[in-house]
């Protein structure tokens, strides 16, 4: 795989900025730093269309010391980084409210600013979101994917070609940040990723929340990359740094909303009993959760147990990256019952159905790979529409009704 830039790979998310444009006053991409948003939105700059940045100081405190001043003379135009002067989205309800023209405004955050306290009143109904997570392998590749609507039809997608053994364990390992991917060297990946967490802390934080123990926040990066597609003990993961349940649930949600892990709620019914109803927690990228690890295809050829957390990281972000770009909503879910059968990823449409994916760093799949699958299979009855173990393997094969083992590479067929 060459290791792109990002300038050079169309986002399939672009087309949904376009058509948002024509009918929404306002538009904000949001996504992690460095996934490539100032690149997309570069793209509607035009001679009608002003750029400006919240990164430079002073535009930054511009638009912080007179929200509404500052946006007296500009019409058309995108604003990046918006989570740092949060009371622009306050300002700009106002001259939207006068003049409901779509595409005034083309926005970006790294932040999910909708949840910060400091918004008192969103946009809601002036402004739609679209969610740019780093590359996907399908955008990578050039290619539209139809895993999930296959998926939802039953059926399973044909990979156009089959990565197993050391060709997954590398792109597993790259990940989707165009930065990681230009670096083939470890060491270079791993530079990058404390940078990266630096800046987070350092920056990021700062702009959305007032965090006394920054020195603590560094240190819980390190524990959650140790907990990733695990279940999450608040408790725990905070104890190891001195931070009680309260604070650690405070700053894994700031993490959040900077787009680097994610809580996945358990999926249960009312009829089931005996499921546990702990969140899991997942890194957005496996490449950053590799370079945290100090995972490389060395130590995975030593030590096969490191590529289980990567695997599960990497299916769970392409998962994410697909259903942003379903006509439907999807919620993303995990299932486990006292009996410690489990699902690693259910996805669930607005409908009600249900794909369960089971995910397996082996290249063999066996029966027993399937007992989450069969329980909610049962549970769901029709709502079930596939369950699938995605695995290092190069074959399709059907293990029941609604039941298939698939390459891991299906995901971009």
């Amino acid at each position: 795989m060459a290791a792109p830039g990002s300038a050079l790979i169309p986002r399939f998310s672009a087309e949904r900025v376009a058509n948002a444009l024509k009918d929404t006053p306002v538009v904000m991409v949001t996504g992690p730093r460095q996934s490539g948003k100032t690149t997309l939105v570069r793209e509607f700059v035009d001679s009608a269309r002003t750029y400006v940045t919240l990164d430079d100081d002073t535009v930054l405190a511009g638009a912080r010391g007179d929200p509404a001043g500052f946006l007296r003379g500009l019409d058309r135009a995108i604003i990046d980084e918006v989570q740092r002067a949060p009371e622009l989205l306050r300002a700009i309800k106002r001259p939207v409210d006068d003049n409901r023209r779509p595409g005034r405004f083309l926005l970006t955050g790294s932040a999910n600013v909708l949840t910060l306290p400091q918004i008192s009143d969103s946009l809601a109904g002036r402004m739609e979101v679209v969610n740019l997570l780093p590359l996907s392998q399908a955008e990578i590749q050039g290619r539209k994917t139809s895993f999930l609507q296959k998926a939802f039809a039953g059926k399973i997608a044909k990979p156009p070609d089959v990565l197993v053994g050391d060709e997954l364990v590398s792109t597993v390992l790259a990940g989707g940040y165009p930065e990681m991917l230009q670096r083939r060297d470890p060491k270079r990946r791993q530079a990058w990723a404390r940078e990266y967490v630096k800046a987070i802390v350092q920056r990021d934080v700062r702009d959305i929340a007032e965090v006394d123990k920054l020195d603590r926040m560094s240190r819980l990066f390190q524990v959650l990359a140790h907990h990733s597609g695990q279940l999450i003990n608040f408790s725990q993961a905070g104890g190891r740094i001195g931070l009680d349940d309260k604070t650690a649930r405070k700053y894994v949600a700031i993490l959040e909303q900077l787009f680097v892990v994610r809580l996945v709620g358990p999926w249960f019914r009312n009829r089931l009993k005996r499921l546990v109803k702990t969140p899991k927690l997942h890194f957005l990228d496996s490449g950053l959760l590799a370079a945290m690890l100090g995972a490389t295809a060395q130590r995975i050829a030593k030590n096969r147990s490191i590529l289980g957390p990567l695997i599960e990281a990497f299916v769970f972000s392409e998962i994410m990256k697909q259903a942003e770009w379903l006509d439907e909503a999807c919620v993303l879910h995990h299932y486990r019952d006292k009996d410690q059968d489990e699902v690693d990823l259910i996805v669930e449409s607005d409908a009600g159905a249900l794909i369960g994916i089971e995910i397996k760093a082996a290249a063999t799949v066996g029966g027993g790979d399937f007992k989450g699958l069969r329980k909610l299979a049962d549970a769901c009855g029709e709502d079930f529409r596939l369950g699938v173990v995605l695995y290092d393997g190069d074959k399709t094969v059907p293990f029941g009704e609604r039941l298939f083992a698939a390459p891991l590479s299906s995901l971009w067929g």
